[in-house]
């Protein structure tokens, strides 16, 4: 939100620990894909005497990547162990096969198995074993939908990353750390007064954010495993919209301290100040490519909202859309192709848009008209947005080509300010 808006390896940190990780989603996946991968995920042997049903998670992670089709295999009663016959499988429209198990250890810790078989090819594609406290068989199985999503694209899975949002509900507004499904959320801050623009640290290890709990805007920098934060901007004025450069040394910040929204860089530490635009408009929402080399912010120094680029520096900016009057709140893909962006149309509704920067070609992605906040997935190959879906804020994932979408609906209140964060769990 800003100036433009409309409004251990396997343990949860233990400053996030506080209370009980509640169910908060019901996640609802619609559309079909041009090309999905046809996947058979057989329940896992020993799955229903535990609190988290791991085949279940996995095939819903997998399914909202958009990259994957279930195969309804409810009757199969296999696991790791297992020799399938892979043309009694691809008989059934699976081209992959995933089968598992759990047990209970000695010490009280659940033991995790699978396999996954490539039925065309008819190859054992290895698999993984885990002994957890039953507490992380959620995040043990998004590790193993990372697993295997990677050997069958080729790319890394988002699954297990993490996810910061922001819930009001009548009067409070609560910041939540949770699994990049919803799922999991643990408290971050909680607070009578607005809490907006979390950003993540490229570490994973902080989250920066707007707290207006001293009754002014002022930017936080929040440790995720501690719970301890720090004032990174509290000058005279509104203090707003953080970003992290990719390197983690430095961050941009909106300040009013000499007047209008202007964008200025500190470091880490809070030192070292420096104004980087100077115009006699807005500007704000600041973020860093992810090179580094760059900034795309939002300004009104055109007459209205509109994107724009400069060096990291500072410098010259250039104007990066011109298609539509009002555009706002940019968002970078990892690999710098992808800019997602919100616009406002003719008939004053909200949208999600994608432009390829290389060529300018722009695309909307988005049905719904209440559209805000973007942000990448980690591997690039989907977008996390909040948007408004029967009469209520929600979350939102949507695959680039805008054909698989899944809402997240909560359960406690509005969900507003998602961004996802890094490779880094």
């Amino acid at each position: 939100m800003n100036n433009w808006s409309r409004r251990s390896f396997l343990s949860m940190p233990a400053a996030l620990a506080a209370g009980p990780a509640l169910a908060q989603f019901r996640v609802d996946i619609s559309g079909v894909g041009a090309t999905q991968f046809p996947i058979a995920i057989a329940p896992f042997r020993g799955e229903a005497g535990w609190t988290q049903q791991v085949s279940t998670i996995v095939r819903a992670d997998l399914e909202r990547s958009g990259q994957f089709r279930g195969i309804d295999v409810r009757d199969a009663a296999l696991d790791e162990a297992a020799r399938p016959v892979p043309q009694d499988w691809r008989s059934r429209g699976a081209d992959a096969l995933v089968a598992g198990s759990l047990s209970k250890l000695a010490d009280g810790r659940v033991d995790v198995r699978f396999k996954l078989w490539d039925t065309v090819r008819g190859q054992d594609l290895g698999g993984q074993a885990y002994a957890v406290v039953e507490a992380d068989l959620r995040l043990v199985a998004h590790r193993i939908a990372d697993y295997i999503y990677e050997k069958l694209t080729g790319e890394k899975g988002v699954f297990a990353t993490r996810i910061a949002y922001v819930t009001q509900a009548a009067k409070r507004h609560t910041l939540w750390v949770s699994d990049s499904d919803g799922e999991g959320a643990q408290v971050a801050l909680a607070s009578a007064e607005p809490i907006i623009s979390p950003a993540w640290s490229p570490n994973g290890n902080e989250l920066a954010y707007v707290s207006f709990e001293t009754k002014k805007a002022v930017v936080y920098s929040q440790d995720i495993a501690t719970g301890q934060r720090r004032p990174l901007a509290a000058y005279k004025g509104s203090n707003s919209a953080p970003a992290w450069s990719p390197d983690g040394r430095q961050l941009a910040v909106v300040l009013t301290r000499d007047g209008l929204s202007q964008i200025y860089t500190m470091s880490a530490s809070a030192e070292n100040l420096r104004r980087l635009t100077t115009s006699s408009g807005i500007d704000t929402e600041p973020v860093f490519t992810a090179d580094g080399s760059s900034i795309y912010f939002v300004s009104d120094r055109g007459g209205s909202p509109q994107i724009y680029r400069m060096p990291a520096a500072g410098g010259a900016p250039q104007r990066v859309t011109f298609s539509g009057s009002y555009n706002i709140s940019p968002a970078i893909s990892p690999d710098g192709r992808w800019m997602a962006y919100v616009t406002r149309n003719a008939g004053g509704q909200f949208r999600l848009q994608l432009m390829e920067l290389s060529s300018g070609t722009i695309t909307s992605i988005s049905e719904t008209n209440d559209d805000e906040s973007p942000s990448f997935a980690p591997n690039g190959r989907l977008i996390l947005y909040a948007t408004r879906s029967q009469g209520r804020n929600v979350l939102m994932t949507t695959t680039l080509d805008g054909k698989i979408k899944a809402t997240l609906l909560s359960n406690r209140g509005d969900v507003l300010e998602p961004v996802w964060g890094p490779f880094s769990r």
